[in-house]
């Protein structure tokens, strides 16, 4: 009608968004252990981009080192 589809929609990049920071924030701690709350934080200001890249990254984490480093590295 518009010319714009679903997938354009600010709407629709929020709710993908919210969604991959809570399946992530879900499978973190069963790779790497409970999140300290920094770790946490750390997580949910990541873009979508960044959140789809952590969730191919984690697969292979073995533990926390691996997840600070791969957020650290983001800040370089």
């Amino acid at each position: 009608m518009l010319g714009i589809t679903l997938k354009e929609t600010q709407v629709y990049r929020e709710i993908k968004e919210a969604g991959e920071r809570s399946l992530i924030l879900c499978q973190l701690p069963r790779w790497v252990g409970e999140l300290p709350q920094e770790v946490r934080q750390r997580v949910e200001t990541l873009s979508l981009e960044q959140l789809e890249n952590l969730g191919v990254a984690l697969l292979d984490f073995q533990g926390m080192d691996d997840l600070q480093a791969w957020l650290e590295a983001l800040e370089k």
